[in-house]
């Protein structure tokens, strides 16, 4: 468990220096470009500035995204509230979607008696992410940090 973490974060740094040096190398082309001051290098220019911003805020996001998810998952393995990962699953490792389905009703129905829970929201995005719906999980969690974050404000 612990090596597979560090392999984690050694790939999450090694992709993303590689993604800000593709960055800076884009934001240099275009201060060649600009210097040209041709229309048509000028426009290329404010394009090559334009998306290594849009691609660092995500980066930056991502990053925030996965490190508080991350510690939201310390807590409740602390506590001893992360749900027990009995489903069966197939030999590429992913959970057999019709099993975790089946499970997901019961994480549903904690969130709906306990809206302002992080727990309850945070276990509910692990299932969606077990039945294979990524998007509602990352909504889920991403909720679960916004509750967590207000607990903390309280």
């Amino acid at each position: 468990m612990k090596s597979t973490r560090v392999r984690t974060i050694i790939g999450v740094i090694s992709i993303s220096a590689l993604l800000v040096l593709y960055l800076l190398f884009t934001v240099n082309i275009g201060v060649v470009l600009w210097a040209t001051n041709s229309p048509v290098g000028m426009a290329m220019a404010v394009a090559l500035f334009i998306l290594p911003g849009i691609a660092a805020w995500a980066l930056v996001r991502e990053l925030l995204f996965g490190i508080r998810s991350a510690a939201l998952t310390r807590i409740l393995e602390a506590e001893g509230g992360l749900p027990v990962d009995n489903l069966p699953h197939r030999p590429s490792g992913r959970t057999v979607r019709e099993a975790a389905d089946l499970e997901f009703p019961a994480y549903a129905a904690a969130v709906d008696a306990a809206p302002s829970d992080w727990r309850a929201r945070f276990r509910l995005g692990l299932a969606y992410d077990a039945s294979g719906d990524r998007r509602r999980a990352r909504a889920a969690i991403r909720e679960a940090i916004r509750l967590h974050r207000l607990s903390l404000a309280d």
